[in-house]
């Protein structure tokens, strides 16, 4: 059975001297900061309310849920259930998170390929680097 996509919920969990459903009724989106918390022994405030941001774009890089901080940056493991971004940087957030309308689809169309290989950008994100152009002849949108 082919490794499935990481998403927060699988990738960030608690340190081995806590019960392994310790976390199960944070959000997605929090589990990052639980996890540095935990891991790196660093205070962390969450982000007090969204911020008056465009939407950011998810995209999945060597098999995991990513999303990029546009103010510093850094990236972090997503939440395709919890759409929501919060950098444990520099406390950017909470910004909203753009996932394709069929996550399961995107997800099964990568599994037959090796995980380090398996990455994909929503066509709309300004950042993808292959990016349909309208009107292109080459097939673009």
């Amino acid at each position: 059975m082919p490794i499935p996509v990481a998403r927060a919920e699988t990738f960030y969990k608690p340190p081995v001297s806590m019960p392994a459903d310790a976390w199960k009724d944070v959000p997605g989106a929090e589990l990052v900061w639980k996890w540095v918390e935990s891991r790196m022994g660093r205070r962390l405030t969450l982000p007090e309310g969204p911020v008056d941001q465009a939407p950011y774009w998810a995209r999945i890089n060597q098999n995991r849920w990513v999303v990029d901080c546009a103010q510093c940056g850094s990236a972090q493991v997503g939440s395709p259930v919890d759409q929501r971004f919060g950098c444990t940087e520099c406390g950017w957030g909470w910004v909203e998170v753009i996932y394709p309308s069929d996550v399961a689809a995107v997800e099964a169309s990568l599994l037959s390929q090796p995980t380090y290989l398996r990455n994909w950008w929503n066509d709309l994100d300004p950042k993808n680097p292959n990016r349909p152009v309208v009107g292109d002849p080459g097939g673009g949108v």
